[in-house]
């Protein structure tokens, strides 16, 4: 069988900066509060009514220039998000219509903060099959329309953007994706959720008034669970590959709290020149997080051709998920 590599990396992040002096404005909390539990700084929020396909839509245009590629060259689209522009149809379908790209096809994959890697990993699996030749996989969200801007222990996390990745197949197996490991535990879901607006509870006058169209969150169980899942999807996608922790040239792991992200690179045995880190820009993404932060490690010159890269990701579901990459 072959193998992917990405030949084209783009990410858009809306110009709208919140600060953490901006939130000390509306909730009781305090910039050293949230830096020291958090790493956050700064997040960028849409302007009201923008919608995710067009994050989505300014990733891919610059994704498709770097690589070199048409959009109506394009297979399919993967759209990895959970705040769709609406149920139906799906913010892929959207997006083929903004890009032109009218041979794709499209559908959404929702896996919270581990959407790009599942997304990845689908687009991975279609082009070494040789089914589709060039594919397209988004990671954006607009978190900011689902936070509870009155709820300090989740508004000062969630932020907007989008990014996105060209893959193409190549006959090297030992280049672009190497493995990949996925994992989910539905029992935990509880523990983060965005409980109305699905047909198990559908949008009403009451659920708008419980406020449960907003992102639920218990931060303090999810903590210890989601640096085991990291570590596990880190090490189980490595020996996928053939490798081991020594082998990592840079981590990319999901930006959702400095906490976490010091755990795992604690317990996978690396140091800090080998993680990319850039949570104090941009906050939690879910989806976008994977994908803007290997963008710019890219832009930035940490990732060469030939490192070993590794995306580690934990998000809502409960779902989490690695993929071991070979820069070509």
């Amino acid at each position: 069988m072959k193998s992917a590599k990405i030949v084209g990396l783009g990410k858009y992040l809306p110009p709208k900066i919140l600060t953490n002096e901006d939130l000390e404005k509306i909730v009781d909390t305090s910039d050293q509060w949230i830096t020291e539990r958090t790493g956050i700084k700064n997040r960028h929020i849409v302007e009201k009514g923008v919608p995710v396909s067009q994050l989505g839509f300014y990733a891919a245009e610059q994704a498709l220039q770097r690589a070199g590629i048409k959009a109506k060259d394009l297979d399919l689209i993967i759209f990895a998000t959970i705040t769709p522009d609406m149920p139906f149809p799906s913010a892929s379908c959207i997006l083929q219509d903004k890009l032109g790209a009218k041979n794709a096809a499209c559908f959404d994959l929702s896996a919270a903060c581990s959407g790009f890697v599942y997304g990845l990993t689908t687009a991975w699996n279609f082009l070494r099959t040789g089914m589709y030749k060039n594919v397209l996989v988004i990671g954006a969200e607009v978190l900011s329309a689902f936070t509870d801007w009155h709820d300090r222990s989740t508004c000062v996390l969630f932020a907007d953007g989008g990014g996105a990745a060209v893959l193409v197949p190549t006959d090297n197996e030992r280049e672009g994706v190497l493995s990949s490991y996925l994992g989910a535990n539905g029992s935990d879901a509880h523990l983060l959720n965005l409980p109305a607006g699905g047909s198990a509870c559908p949008a009403s006058a009451e659920t708008v008034a419980r406020g449960d169209h907003y992102i639920k969150m218990k931060g303090n169980e999810l903590f210890r669970i989601a640096v085991r899942a990291m570590v596990k999807a880190a090490k189980e996608s490595l020996k996928g590959a053939g490798l081991e922790s020594d082998d990592v040239d840079l981590l990319i792991p999901h930006q959702a709290n400095i906490r976490i992200i010091d755990a795992v690179t604690k317990r996978l045995g690396l140091t800090g020149d080998r993680v990319f880190i850039n949570i104090e820009k941009y906050g939690n993404m879910s989806a976008a997080c994977s994908i803007v932060a290997l963008c710019e490690a890219w832009e930035q010159d940490r990732i060469k051709k030939g490192d070993i890269v590794v995306i580690d990701t934990f998000g809502g579901g409960l779902v989490w998920g690695a993929n071991v990459i070979k820069w070509a």
